[in-house]
Order: C-alpha cells, then structure tokens, then sequence
C-alpha cells in the first residue's frame, strides 16, 4: 500500500469489532480494536413467548443477551424484523427461523412492521440506552409493544496509551463511529488529551449524521458519512479513506 499508509481505529464492541477486522483485512487495510464500550447482560424480566406476533430486532446484542441467558430459542420462532442486513444475518445465524431485514434504519423497521398487518403485539428485547421509542413509534399504527431492555453497554475507562499515542502522532488516522453513544464515549474518553490540530488531523467514518453529530460538537473536523447506514457502506469509507492515504 505504501509508505503512507496508517492504520484505522474500530471502536465498536466486540464480537461486531472481530468481523470489521476481518473484513479490513480481506480488503488489505490496516485496522485495530479499541472497543469504547463492552456489553453487559442485564437481569431484566422477560415475558413469555405467547400471543405475540413477532420480534423486532435494532441491535443483534439484544439477541446475544437471549442467549446469555439461555432463552433465546423461546423466541426464536417468532417472525423477526431486523433493522438491517447485517442483523438480519446475526439472527439467522442465532436460530431465527423467519428473518426480514427492513433495510438499516429505525424508522425502516417501523414502517417494516407496520406494512405486515400483524394480528398480535410485538416482543422488542433492547439495550438499557434506548436511541429510540419503538412502541411509541408504532403506536399510532395500532401496534403494541412489549419492550424488555436486556443489556447495557457499558464505556470502558481509558483507551489503550498506544491508542492515544497513534491518534497524537498521526499513526492512527481515522476512527470508525457505529453509533451516536459510541461517538459520545469516544469524545470523553480524549477530553484533554488531543490538541486541537491532532483532533482536526483524524478522519471520523460515521455510520451516520446522528453518529456525526458529538463528533462535530467536540471540533472532530474530517467527518464523513456512509452513504447508507451499513456495514458496505463503512467498509466503502474505509477504502476511500486508505487510497486517499496512498495516492501519489
């Protein structure tokens, strides 16, 4: 690739950091995990499986959560809505029988679940830090929603002093940004340690504007935006941002 070449930082949270990696490095880009936050699963109560018409899926951590937990397949058979491909795929491969993916965002997955007619409410396992109002969402479509908030995501206390060393010299020269809460985290966890000039040199790759937004905030410069909030899109960004690094 060259002499030019630096590396990106992902900070999503594992298993999902894991598979970005592999999917850089099948494209031949140098990349590192520096998860900002990591998941804890939450003792919350969860209702039995009957008499509802589906499952609503905006996170593949909530299915993770199931089976933490060992109840996973009590759901399982459940016609599932997953807010985008990439989770559609993770419930798939968690057990989902009967998997649609409405296309990668929130208000996709409404009207998704919408369009369907159910005959029944909807079961929504969620993170403790809800982005969205699913059932308020799909309450003027007459929809109920049964939401359980089954994990947390919780913010790590520092990132690694060689992450904060290749961010300041350069070595590091852009961060991948998967969620508006995750940026957040990102932003704290550099509070005082990066100059302005050091902040303004890192390009941000963002699954979205909402994802953009703390960044911009926090004088965060070189933001750019997936063309569509997916996982394709971000590995796109990636690859611009890396030729972009090694033109002559």
């Amino acid at each position: 690739m060259g002499p030019f070449m630096t590396t990106i930082l992902v900070t999503r949270p594992e298993p999902d950091a894991q598979s970005t990696l592999l999917r850089l490095d099948a494209l031949g880009i140098a990349a590192l995990a520096a998860p900002v936050m990591t998941r804890l699963t939450l003792d919350a109560s969860l209702p039995p499986p009957d008499g509802f018409a589906a499952m609503a899926v905006s996170s593949a951590n909530a299915l993770r959560a199931l089976e933490d937990r060992g109840v996973l397949d009590r759901y399982t058979h459940l016609p599932t809505f997953a807010v985008g491909d990439r989770t559609a795929w993770e419930a798939r491969q968690l057990g989902c029988q009967q998997v649609e993916s409405a296309g990668g965002t929130v208000t996709d997955l409404v009207n998704a679940i919408a369009r369907a007619h159910l005959a029944g409410p909807v079961f929504y396992p969620a993170g403790k830090h809800l982005s969205h109002d699913l059932g308020k969402a799909l309450a003027p479509f007459g929809i109920m929603v049964a939401t359980a908030r089954l994990y947390d995501m919780v913010a790590i206390d520092a990132l690694p002093p060689a992450v904060i060393a290749g961010l300041a010299d350069g070595s590091i020269g852009a961060a991948m940004l998967y969620s508006r809460r995750s940026a957040e985290i990102f932003v704290e966890l550099l509070d005082g340690l990066l100059e302005q000039p050091e902040r303004s040199a890192i390009s941000m790759l963002c699954l979205s504007e909402t994802v953009a937004e703390p960044l911009m905030t926090a004088h965060f410069n070189r933001i750019h935006l997936a063309d569509w909030p997916s996982e394709d899109a971000m590995m796109a960004l990636a690859l611009a941002f890396t030729r972009e690094q090694t033109a002559p």
